[in-house]
């Protein structure tokens, strides 16, 4: 992921530079969707790992979060 970033990084300063050619411009939504994949991945196994308890600790996690990690 970090190699990811960091050529967005330098397309983005060349972006604001000289400007993109047509493959750069490709090459950058490319890795946009890449990274946004990667980072909607953590998020959906952040999420789906979660147990949700109430005042008295008992298990109260939706029925369809328990499906969705199983």
């Amino acid at each position: 992921m970090i190699n990811i970033l960091d050529r967005i990084n330098v397309l983005a300063r060349k972006n604001k530079g000289n400007g993109l050619t047509h493959s750069e411009l490709e090459e950058r939504d490319v890795l946009r969707q890449q990274y946004l994949q990667i980072i909607r991945g953590h998020v959906n196994t952040s999420f789906t790992g979660l147990t949700i308890l109430d005042a008295h600790g008992h298990d109260v996690t939706p029925k369809k979060s328990k499906h969705d990690s199983a």
